[in-house]
């Protein structure tokens, strides 16, 4: 028979265990970061720049993921910005708005990312999903360098992209053809990730930098190009923002009625970017908007850095702090979608799928 004093020291016990689960669980999503229970999985990050130098990629995962990124794509830029000697002499640019050259693709892109992720440990490679981005969206044989890609580096990639289809100040730079929603070559190799199973990661700016008004320039176009492939999984990058081309007023009706839609059950959104973010936080009102959004339809969202080559852990993780006001107004169940759950989702069957792919494929 338990004593009385017995009794009052169980309750006593229980009362602070309730408390201390309580406490627990009233924590700042930045303050879980024990073993195992990581920040955020990072859906858009490029390990290299411009001129496809970056961070060594055993420094990103050691140094800079560590225990606060659980999992991360990996690409570099498919495009590299030309030193002109006639343009800019001895300056040496490193970023496309600091020269009027040109840009162009650079395919070996693709091999370096293999290479620095087949340079990794195992267990190391299963926290990272490359991405190919080494072609070019207006050429009839981009599909063909993608299943290139995949049969010379089988088991390595997991998507494709980010490439570009309108970008300000980007598009115009690059030489040749200008990418087009109703480019032959785009249904190409959209038609090849449906089949292989990759994800595709799309930039598209949702207006030009400096629009007319009315409807917005690629809204229409980016729309219907998701509508002819229901069978393609993408991800549409930054909310179709970009540097200069800011947020439509009604964006996040915008966004709503395409992920309320059947017709776009295929598409979801990323929120990487700081310029996103600023955007994002700007007011109460926007916070609340895109807070609303996101914990009504939570399997439609993504979290990702947008980071270029980063040189710190820190400096890493300032986009994910940015966002800490929006974190704070997600349900549980939203924040845990958005930061973790729909990444595994997607990145975990398409790694199944393309596997599978190769398998049947093999040279």
């Amino acid at each position: 028979m338990i004593s009385n004093k017995v009794r009052s020291v169980t309750s006593l016990l229980l009362i602070f265990f309730s408390l201390q689960a309580s406490l627990l669980q009233a924590q700042k999503p930045e303050e879980k970061t024990g073993s195992g229970d990581y920040l955020f999985n990072d859906v858009h990050f490029h390990l290299t720049n411009y001129i496809q130098k970056g961070t060594d990629i055993h420094v990103y995962l050691n140094d800079i993921m560590g225990d606060k990124i659980g999992r991360s794509v990996l690409f570099g830029l498919p495009l590299q910005q030309q030193w002109s000697y006639r343009v800019t002499g001895d300056n040496a640019p490193t970023y496309y708005l600091e020269t009027d050259a040109h840009l162009y693709y650079y395919s070996f892109t693709d091999a370096f990312i293999a290479m620095a992720y087949k340079s990794l440990p195992p267990e190391q490679q299963a926290r990272i999903d490359p991405m190919i981005t080494g072609f070019n969206p207006t050429d009839m044989y981009a599909a063909d360098h993608i299943r290139r890609v995949l049969t010379t580096f089988p088991g390595v990639f997991s998507g494709v992209g980010e490439f570009t289809i309108h970008k300000e100040f980007v598009s115009s730079k690059i030489d040749g053809d200008v990418a087009s929603f109703n480019d032959p070559a785009l249904d190409s190799l959209l038609n090849f990730c449906a089949e292989a199973g990759l994800v595709v990661l799309i930039h598209n700016d949702i207006d030009n930098p400096f629009p007319k008004p009315g409807k917005p320039n690629y809204l229409d176009g980016m729309k219907d190009l998701v509508r002819r492939h229901p069978g393609t999984t993408m991800i549409w990058a930054h909310l179709g923002v970009g540097r200069i081309v800011a947020p439509l007023k009604d964006m996040m009706t915008v966004v709503e009625n395409m992920v309320s839609d059947p017709a776009y059950d295929n598409l979801y959104f990323d929120i990487s970017w700081d310029e996103v973010a600023k955007y994002i936080v700007a007011s109460e009102q926007s916070l609340s908007n895109s807070a609303y959004i996101i914990n009504k339809y939570p399997d439609r969202f993504l979290f990702g850095t947008d980071n270029v080559a980063p040189t710190s852990q820190e400096k890493h993780l300032e986009v994910y702090h940015i966002y800490d006001p929006l974190w704070n107004l997600l349900t549980p169940e939203a924040r845990e979608r958005i930061l973790k759950g729909n990444y595994e989702r997607l990145f975990d069957k398409a790694r199944k799928d393309v596997r599978a792919w190769e398998q049947i494929h093999k040279n």
